[in-house]
Formats: structure tokens, sequence, C-alpha cells
């Protein structure tokens, strides 16, 4: 090969920030593959005999329920967080194609930077989902929900299905990420690594459009789903959700420009200058704030729509007094809820981190131009409010529209039993991810002389 591969490397070296959000997402879908994996293999390796004695509903079905949905979420945070990366790089892209670098070999770059992140990141993932397998398996023997005969197989098949996975997800990612920036040419390929387009492409638009109705029909088969079907519908509940946020973020960039235009009004009003400047920037760019959004809404949606669940089952379960909401049963979806909600929390702080940190060039020319560090904080609180607003929102459209789908299967009605504190936290934990998140990365990016990040590209 060329030196494609030690550019990739030295990358990687140079610049171990940048890297660091796909590394830990990548890390987190090795350890959640393997994790489910185990489990699957634990189930398959076991006796004809064990398995029969299984008290529960089987090895095999928890791991299938429990981990299709967090396996997904795990691979939508590694395409988030590579899609990102690669958009972050597009000026050095560029520049290596105004040198005569082909586009065969930027995408072979791309590719070898994934690879690289991958492989390092796959054995720290391998040891924490081996661990978190055989914990997971004691607490269900604990709970009885597993036969105690059932043992994690030693075999390195779950491992190797999780990086082969998590590669093949990665290197499909940052295909699609780096297919413009490489199709168009070197001059322009430049000019688009520090400008955004205002139009959101027709294709994204499309597929936006496919993900809405998927997902959408996913919330209507949940709720068409019989009363005491009450895990089936509360599956393709969870799934529905998870494929309208996919479309919310195929479409983030055109919905991020209207609802921040809706909500810019109020912040202007307690800071003309700042909140002005604060709206023009989230209108401006939309593209940024549609990737910041993003996890913010995957938080809020996926969150508030286990803790909906939960309560409107076990209300559904007491009001016909029976047993179908257990405590296992509460157990497993608080267990599956903590997953999902580690997922989103640590997508969000990697994006917002990455956003915000990779602006250091603009702050540097409004420093340039006049503006206080002071002024600028002001701009990035303006702005990390109208983020974690525009997030919360749209999580919150998502989270409704499951949460009555689920209800009208298990109750009848479109009206779901709403835990008005729980989801009073899920919200300001996503107002406390967002908000000092970008405040503490953006008091680090304008420190310094004015003219020094200005000046290069600094990391």
């Amino acid at each position: 090969m060329s030196a494609v591969i030690p550019i990739a490397l030295g990358q990687l070296r140079r610049r171990p920030a940048a890297f660091a959000g796909p590394a830990v997402a990548l890390f987190l879908a090795v350890a959640t593959v393997t994790l489910f994996g185990t489990l699957f293999a634990a189930d398959v390796a076991a006796p004809a005999g064990v398995r029969r004695a299984d008290p529960g509903p089987g090895l095999r079905v928890i791991a299938g329920a429990f981990g299709e949905i967090a396996v997904l979420v795990a691979f939508f945070v590694v395409v988030n967080a590579l899609g990102f990366a690669v958009r972050q790089q597009h000026r050095d892209l560029a520049l290596l194609r105004t040198v005569a670098a082909t586009p065969r070999q930027t995408r072979r770059l791309v590719r070898g930077q994934v690879v690289a992140t991958t492989v390092l990141a796959a054995a720290p993932g391998w040891a924490v989902g081996a661990v978190a397998a055989r914990r997971f398996l004691g607490e269900l023997k604990r709970r009885g929900l597993a036969a105690p005969g059932v043992r994690v197989p030693e075999t390195p098949v779950p491992m190797l299905v999780a990086l082969a996975a998590t590669l093949a997800v990665g290197l499909a990612a940052s295909a699609v990420a780096a297919r413009r920036i490489s199709r168009i040419a070197p001059a322009a390929a430049l000019t688009a690594g520090s400008t955004e387009h205002g139009r959101t492409g027709v294709a994204r638009l499309l597929a936006g459009a496919g993900a809405l109705t998927g997902g959408a029909l996913l919330l209507r088969l949940a709720a068409t789903r019989p009363p005491e079907r009450t895990d089936k519908a509360g599956q393709a509940a969870l799934l529905g959700a998870l494929v309208l946020l996919i479309g919310v973020a195929l479409v983030g960039p055109l919905a991020a420009r209207v609802l921040a235009t809706a909500l810019g009004a109020p912040v202007r009003v307690p800071a003309p200058g700042a909140g002005w400047l604060a709206d023009a920037n989230l209108r401006g760019y939309a593209r940024r704030l549609s990737s910041a959004v993003v996890p913010v809404a995957l938080l809020v949606g996926l969150s508030g729509t286990m803790t909906i669940m939960t309560r409107t089952a076990g209300h559904a379960a007491g009001a016909t007094a029976t047993g179908a909401t257990s405590a296992t049963d509460v157990w497993l979806r608080q267990a599956e809820l903590a997953l999902l909600v580690c997922f989103a929390a640590v997508s969000t702080v990697n994006t917002l981190v990455a956003v915000t940190a990779d602006r250091r060039r603009e702050f540097a020319l409004l420093r340039l131009v006049g503006a206080t560090r002071v002024q600028l904080l002001r701009v990035l609180a303006g702005e990390a409010v109208l983020t974690a607003a525009v997030g919360v929102l749209l999580g919150a459209v998502v989270a409704g529209a499951a949460s009555a789908a689920f209800s009208t299967a298990v109750t009848g009605s479109a009206v779901p039993s709403v835990p008005v504190a729980a989801c009073g936290w899920i919200v300001a934990g996503a107002a406390t991810l967002t908000v000092p998140c970008v405040l503490a990365t953006g008091l680090r990016a304008v420190r310094g002389p004015a003219a020094e990040p200005g000046g290069g590209a600094r990391d």
C-alpha cells in the first residue's frame, strides 16, 4: 500500500482529542455486541436439559429482546460520532486533495483511521463486554430468569462477531461521510471545509422521510398489539422511537433551523446582543446545530419513552389486577433504560465537546474584531440553551408518539401515564449535560492569545 496508512496513524497520534469521541462510541459498540453475543452463546452452548430447566422465558429470548435496541442504539452512536469526525477533517482532507491526493486515497485514509480506531477500542470493549455478560447472567440467575446450570462459554466467537459488526458499521458510516469530500474538485473541497451549505440534499431528505414513515408504521404496529402482548408492544414502540430519531437525524438540519428560528426570540429578550448572535449562529450553521441536537434528542426520546412505558404498564397491570408487571420485569426495563441512557449521554457529551472545540478559529476571529471572552461565553450560553431546548423538544415529540402507541395497545387509550417528576429529571439531565459541557469546552477554546488559534490549526 501507499503512505496512506502511516498518514492515518499520524493523524491519530497528532490529534487524539479529535478521535476520542469515535473511539468511545466504537468501544461501547464492541462491548455491547460482546455482552449480548456472549449471553446468546451461553444459551446455545447449554445442554438441552439445562435449557428445559430454565424457569424464565429463556436466555436467548431475553438477550434478543434486551439487546436488540441496545445494539441498534450503540451503532447509531457510532454512525453519528464517525460522521461528525469525518466532517471535522474536511479542511485537512481538502488540503490533501489540493496536493494531488486522489479521491480513492482520501477514502482509503478515512478507512484507515476507522480501522485503526476500532482495533484500538476492541480489546477494552471485549474485556468490558465479557465482564458485563458474566455479571448480568449472574443477576438473571439470582432473579430466577436463567437456569443455574447456564455458563458463559469459553469461545472467542462473540468477540469476533462484535469486532466484525462494529467495523462494518464504522466503515459504512465513514464511507457515506467521506463521499462528498472525495467526489468534488480539490478547490471546491477546500472551500467546503470552511463553509456550510444552506440546503439539505434531496437524497438525505428522502431518506429522512422514509425513516420517519418507517417509524410511524412501527408505532402503528405497536398500537395494534393485543393487551396480553405487552412485551411485543413495548419492543415495537421502542424500535419505532429509535427509527423516528434516525429520521430526525437525517432531516436534522432543516428541522433544527425551523425550531431554532421559533425558539430564538425568547433568548434574544434577556440578552439582545449575545442572544441575537447565538440565534443567528444556530440558524446559519444548521448542520452544526443538528450534530449537537441529535444526541440530546436521543437521550430525551429513548429515556422518556422507556420511563413512560414502564409507568403505563404498571398502571395497566394494577387496573386489571394481574401480575403482568412483576419486579423482575421492572428490573429488566430499568437495566435497559440505564444502558440506553449511558449510550445517549456519552454521545451527547462527545458531540457537544467536539462541536464546540472545533470552533477555535471562529472564536479567534471574533476576538480579533473586538469580542471579549465574556461576550463569547454569553453567546455560547445562549446557543447551549437553544440547543438543549431544540433537542428536548424533538425528543419529547418522539417519546410522546411512542408512548401513545404503547398506551393504546396496553390500555386502549392513547393517553399514557406520565411520571411528571421522572420526566422532569430527564429534561434537567439533558440541560445539565448540554449547557455546562458547551461552556466548559468553550472556555477552553477561547483561552490564550486571539491570534494564535486563528492563525493555525492547533488542537
